[in-house]
């Protein structure tokens, strides 16, 4: 496995009651004595990161001996189908219309000793034996080929930029909702709604596979999760149910600065799904605006993926090399100190001068650019009545003009504000603008408005 750089590292576990435990470790030595229920914990000072392989001992009235343990980078990574979605598809599917990520041959040639990966078989309180976990193992062969995509080129980006281990644990759930996800039952703000996590099965997986990772000292969170609620129609409780998500596990792991990084769902035409709730073709950028909320908490960010879907009735697209790398250039911004642009532009502010809205970004990064050379796309223009209209955009100065002939006295813009909105609005740094709805005399969202 790999223990986590620069921390006090939790080692911990269960003997007879009152037994005295040894914990050795790259020369260090430490002590603990198992309470009345059989626990015990104890901590690592931190270490620096090394790709040498050593041994874990814990002595008690028994030996354990971990072999091959490295010290680096640790990071967990959640949610539902698309990180999920495993190594083995990513090569059988590997050859999208923007690129490749590895192919099928060179899957199976894939091999990196100092990347290890722990995947979570669902329940982890019923025991390995039950739920076929193998523990930790090098990234290569079946144990690669089981394991999220997105989490290995994560872990792919940063080997290749930090040079030192990095430990991946994957614990997500195909079609699962946000809430069996949660600690408990969670407040919508002062409201006196409270809504339960999953009333047939209240917390089910983070009873079984959240909760038992902790206190493994980690770096951070990655969560790509939101398609099962998005077809619920959930934009207006979503945000706060994804915020308090985020501050149990920071609280679980008792660590309130622990970086969480997430992915805004990609094009998928939810309207046209029948299912639980009608939805139009407006609910999919609503509820990525719902997303966004989590991003009020500190130490978040969000990735678009707007441009990551050769067909917008692919609920599952393939580019999960790009989702890593992009999560990736979120950490190695933030938490390893690198100089590099890791966001597409974002909306700034808006002035208006009689029909002409002039938009400015922050994150222009080496400048913004319509990514095919052809007109931007998806923005639309609304008057006070709410009715929007296409609109002519073009750059300039860095800045984005927008024109629509139909409405002489805008109040209302919207970019990429469709759930089939794949705009070639970009930076130069090859990342897409984030979608928004502006009212342009508050340069405030309005996700009230109809077409």
């Amino acid at each position: 496995m790999v223990l986590q750089r620069n921390a006090q590292v939790a080692i911990w576990g269960r003997a007879d009651k009152g037994e005295k435990v040894v914990v050795k470790f790259g020369g260090q030595q430490k002590n603990a004595e198992a309470d009345g229920e059989g626990n015990w914990m104890t901590w690592l000072d931190a270490m620096a990161a090394s790709d040498k392989p050593r041994e874990l001992t814990i002595s008690g009235s028994n030996i354990i001996v971990l072999k091959n343990i490295l010290v680096g980078e640790v990071w967990l990574c959640s949610g539902q189908s698309n990180m999920e979605y495993t190594m083995m598809k990513e090569g059988k599917f590997a050859h999208a219309l923007h690129g490749t990520g590895i192919d099928s041959v060179a899957l199976k040639n894939e091999r990196n000793t100092s990347i290890r990966l722990f995947l979570v078989k669902r329940d982890l309180t019923k025991g390995d034996a039950a739920n076929v976990n193998k523990g930790w193992n090098e990234a290569e062969g079946e144990s690669l080929r089981a394991f999220s995509a997105a989490g290995y080129f994560f872990a792919k980006k940063l080997f290749e930029e930090l040079h030192v281990p990095v430990g991946m644990i994957g614990s997500s759930v195909s079609g699962s909702n946000i809430e069996p996800w949660m600690s408990g039952e969670v407040k919508n703000g002062n409201s006196p709604q409270t809504i339960s996590v999953d009333e047939s099965n209240p917390g089910k997986f983070y009873s079984g596979m959240i909760k038992p990772l902790a206190p493994f000292t980690l770096k951070g969170f990655l969560w790509y999760q939101g398609e099962t609620n998005c077809f619920l129609k959930e934009a207006p409780v979503y945000g706060f149910k994804f915020k308090h998500l985020i501050n149990s596990w920071r609280k679980l792991w008792n660590d309130g600065g622990a970086s969480f990084y997430f992915v805004q769902i990609a094009p998928f035409e939810y309207s046209k799904n029948s299912g639980k709730v009608a939805l139009t073709d407006t609910d999919l950028p609503a509820f990525r605006q719902a997303q966004s909320e989590a991003l009020s908490l500190p130490h978040t960010g969000m990735i678009v993926t707007t441009d990551l879907v050769d067909h917008i009735s692919d609920l599952h697209p393939t580019y999960k090399w790009e989702i890593g790398k992009r999560l990736a250039l979120l950490a190695l911004a933030h938490d390893y100190g690198k100089k590099i642009e890791y966001s597409g532009p974002v909306l700034k502010a808006v002035q208006v001068k009689g029909n002409i809205i002039n938009i400015s970004f922050d994150h222009l990064g080496a400048g913004i650019v319509s990514n095919n050379n052809e007109p931007l796309t998806w923005f639309k223009v609304a008057g006070s009545d709410g009715i929007y209209h296409p609109a002519n955009a073009t750059i300039a100065q860095d800045k984005v003009i927008v024109v629509s002939v139909a409405v002489p006295s805008p109040a209302f813009v919207r970019f990429a504000w469709n759930e089939a909105a794949q705009p070639n609005l970009f930076n130069k740094d090859g990342l897409p603008a984030v979608p928004f709805e502006c009212n342009v005399n508050k340069s405030s969202v309005d996700k009230n408005k109809k077409d």
